[in-house]
């Protein structure tokens, strides 16, 4: 992550080496948007915490851009709310709080909850294989747990919520949730033990991705809606406590 203290070099350099090999995969037809795709991931991944500060110097290299184009890159994740600029000092992950938590949950409820009771009506017969990225995400997260990982299944959680969404076939609601899991990540960050925070809800992943196996989308959608209840009030009650 680009931070200015001594003490953060090292990750700072591997999440630089994960950036440069993001880059290799990019098409260079579109660098502002492409450059952009990087920096949100990186905040969906864990690895640009709330506060953290961006280096011009260190991104134009590793994302092989010019200064111009990323300048363009932050002014589009400043404008999705993802990073923000700081007069004389720079650009920064954003440092979120309770009202954000509150937003973030009463979207949240509106999008996912709608997407899962209309599966009833817009594919009422969910070929298997198009809940096969939810269980990919079940599994990985269960996989971090054990080995205790706990970041790691926070972000399998953040990808199976995201593969929820794109139940819905929606190319809007899908550019509307990248945006909504990177804000979620640094929501995590907050969270001083964060298996307290992800350990209850890898087996409700499960529950919710068996009802939907079961066709049950009215039961899932219930039980998601008190899901999300649960997990706003958990983080709200961790914002309180810092």
């Amino acid at each position: 992550m680009v931070i200015s203290q001594p003490a953060e070099d090292d990750g700072r350099q591997a999440w630089l080496r994960g950036v440069a090999a993001d880059v290799a995969r990019l098409d260079r037809s579109s660098s502002a948007e492409r450059a952009a795709d990087v920096l949100r991931r990186s905040i969906t991944d864990g690895a640009l915490p709330p506060g953290a500060q961006l280096s011009e110097i260190e991104l134009t290299e590793v994302l092989e851009v010019s200064r111009n184009t990323l300048r363009e890159a932050f002014r589009l994740l400043t404008h999705e709310g993802l990073l923000v600029y700081k007069l004389h000092r720079g650009v920064f992950v954003p440092e979120l709080d309770e009202r954000d938590v509150v937003d973030i949950y009463r979207l949240r409820r509106v999008l996912e909850v709608d997407v899962v009771r209309g599966l009833a009506d817009r594919v009422p017969e969910l070929p298997a294989s198009r809940l096969e990225p939810l269980q990919d995400d079940i599994e990985a997260a269960e996989a971090a747990a054990l080995a205790g990982r706990w970041p790691a299944v926070g972000t399998a959680d953040l990808r199976f919520h995201r593969h929820l969404i794109g139940l819905a076939d929606s190319a809007r609601l899908d550019e509307i949730t990248g945006r909504l899991v990177a804000e979620l990540r640094l929501l995590f960050h907050v969270i001083a033990t964060p298996r307290e925070l992800h350990e209850p809800y890898i087996a409700r992943n499960r529950r919710l991705f068996e009802l939907l196996e079961a066709r049950n989308y009215q039961q899932a959608a219930d039980d998601l809606h008190q899901y999300l209840l649960d997990s706003e009030r958990g983080l709200l009650e961790a914002f309180k406590a810092r």
